[in-house]
């Protein structure tokens, strides 16, 4: 998108068009600031463009009155970079994609294990023996995933779908790059089993999967004595879970609900998948959670072919998180920032996405009855 596209088109002509056709017209090639006098963006040089932003920044009552917001796409040198300029502005103010997918993987998984990242690498769907897939639709949104479960499937390993959708994809799948399926029209089955819960429905299905578990005795108990805390009380709120209630709750039958039990109790090394599918309920948190709860009891964490793999739609958004792009760090962070980099950093907490819209809302309607009260104010013309 030069230049030239911006002189064609007025941004008011640009508001009437669709999100589709918009996204298609390409990528800006050089900055560009609005012209409200001519509704028109036009260019604006690099030296020009950062010293209006420091104009703006410097010009703010508080540096709370300003948000970041960082994209996934960022490498860690640069999230870093960005991350310290913020708060050495003064703020915490960093809202990031993370905040609308995969916040409920990063609460859950950081209050369990102490990370909210996965633990698994690519490497390790080499070698697992099973993997679940709850929640997550890769043929649509991780296309590149397929090509592992191809594989994994085609050496044996078992795959386990959890999804109210039922997607083509995860039921057999052709490879474009190889040949043989594009000659001659084969594909892979992928899904050992696919299993349809009610949506929502995986919480009381994962309770079912660790109660097969426990009434089985197939815990890793050298594990969990070395690794883990509060099985007693996590084995009795299980087995207190009654099957109707369970099978009521799920959508799914207690014979389903054991069968992809008894495929994760007989893998000796199991990875557990998911995606949005998952993190977008209220109960998202408590679900991954039991998520971990099930790969811990199993020991199915730490080691090869086995572990969570939360699927993140942009390629680095743990990362980000890793380098400090989050709105409430804690204290350790902020600690070894200010000894590493000669400053101290804001201690409140920041705004995440929906609260940075929040107060952007509250600032316009702020600002609009303001406005309005100083007309209201105004000696009436016919009026002294």
């Amino acid at each position: 998108m030069t230049r030239d596209f911006f002189a064609e088109h007025s941004v008011t002509q640009l508001a009437a068009q669709t999100d589709l056709w918009l996204e298609a017209q390409g990528r800006l090639t050089e900055p560009m600031v609005l012209d409200a006098a001519n509704d028109r963006y036009v260019p604006i040089s690099w030296e020009n463009a950062f010293a209006l932003i420091g104009e703006r920044l410097r010009s703010c009552a508080t540096p709370d009155r300003a948000v970041f917001y960082t994209s996934g796409r960022t490498s860690n040198e640069a999230a870093f970079l960005y991350q310290w300029f913020i708060r050495e502005f003064g703020t915490n103010n960093l809202p990031d994609c993370s905040n609308l997918c995969h916040e409920a993987s990063g609460v859950a998984l950081t209050e369990q294990i102490g990370s909210g990242k996965g633990s698994v690498t690519l490497d390790d769907f080499e070698h697992a023996e099973a993997i679940f897939v709850f929640g997550q639709n890769p043929g649509t949104n991780h296309p590149r995933m397929l090509g592992e479960l191809r594989a994994a499937a085609k050496r044996g390993c078992r795959i386990v779908v959890v999804n109210p959708l039922r997607e083509r994809g995860l039921e057999r799948f052709a490879h474009p790059q190889h040949p043989s399926d594009l000659l001659f029209g084969t594909s892979t089955p992928i899904a050992s089993m696919y299993l349809q819960p009610k949506i929502g429905g995986d919480l009381a299905f994962l309770i079912g999967m660790a109660r097969h578990v426990f009434e089985r005795g197939a815990l890793d108990d050298g594990f969990i004595a070395s690794h883990c805390n509060g099985i007693e009380s996590f084995r009795d709120q299980v087995l207190a879970t009654e099957w109707t209630a369970i099978e009521a709750e799920c959508g799914l039958s207690r014979a389903e609900i054991e069968a992809a039990a008894e495929v994760y109790v007989r893998s000796n090394a199991s990875i557990f998948c998911w995606g949005m599918g998952i993190t977008q309920h209220r109960r998202s948190v408590a679900t991954i959670q039991m998520l971990m709860n099930l790969l811990l009891i199993r020991g199915n964490i730490g080691k090869l072919g086995a572990g969570p793999c939360p699927v993140r739609g942009h390629s680095n958004v743990q990362g980000d998180r890793t380098m400090g792009i989050y709105e409430k760090p804690s204290d350790v962070f902020l600690d070894r920032m200010a000894e590493a980099c000669g400053f101290e950093p804001p201690r409140e907490h920041g705004f995440d996405v929906v609260a940075s819209i929040g107060a952007m809302l509250r600032l316009a309607k702020w600002t609009c009855s303001s406005r309005w009260a100083a007309i209201l104010r105004r000696p009436h013309p016919t009026r002294r």
